[in-house]
């Protein structure tokens, strides 16, 4: 994890993966496992871009690590009640953020602001691109894709995983725009978001 997380980030990282493996088993750990892959990969595509725009992160802390990872692993412990559809759409929500936001910096044309629907600056919190809600459908329905053969759902629910994902990232994008203005940090846009992918799966699908 050398390069991607910082000291603080690592140790989260491994004690999330203890509570999802003690918790919720080895089907919960390799579905993060595959996110947590995913994010490594889509965050060095065409970095070179990103680097010179000023929009490569090249390492995270352990905030970013708390706020993408609480939700998941609180569902893991609350398994046994809730089953486990909330903790699939809550890792494909913060797949989804993840993806919109790496892929959609990629956008030729600037991004809109749900704010007031005009162009800003790729990279500004609260604003979508065309290219980025695609990535955020796909970053969502490859985990619910993965969750066919970790968890055994059927194709029609991971469909409904991949639209609930996609959910958490625009509520993650209109809690962006209170971010713009000072309301909140992008950590509590990403914990809201893993939360609302959570709750939009249990209302579909549980």
């Amino acid at each position: 994890m050398k390069g991607v997380l910082d000291k603080g980030g690592v140790l989260l990282t491994l004690l999330f993966a203890i509570i999802l493996f003690l918790f919720g088993g080895p089907s919960y750990l390799a579905l993060m496992f595959i996110f947590f892959l995913m994010a490594i990969i889509v965050t060095r595509y065409e970095y070179e871009i990103k680097r010179e725009a000023g929009l490569y992160e090249h390492e995270r802390g352990w905030e970013n690590v708390l706020s993408n990872g609480i939700v998941p692993s609180a569902l893991a412990v609350l398994s046994p009640v809730l089953g486990p559809i909330p903790f699939i759409a809550s890792l494909a929500a913060v797949t989804a953020d993840k993806f919109g936001s790496e892929i959609g910096v990629l956008e030729p044309e600037d991004p809109i602001s749900l704010l007031n629907l005009k162009s800003v600056k790729p990279g500004t919190s609260g604003a979508v691109s065309r290219i980025g809600t695609i990535g955020s459908f796909a970053g969502a329905s490859a985990i619910g894709l993965c969750a066919i053969f970790i968890f055994g759902i059927n194709p029609t629910q991971a469909l409904l995983v991949g639209l609930a994902g996609l959910a958490g990232s625009v509520v993650d994008s209109l809690f962006g725009v209170l971010e713009e203005k000072g309301l909140g940090t992008k950590g509590t846009t990403n914990f809201i978001c893993s939360l609302a992918g959570a709750a939009v799966g249990y209302y579909l699908i549980a």
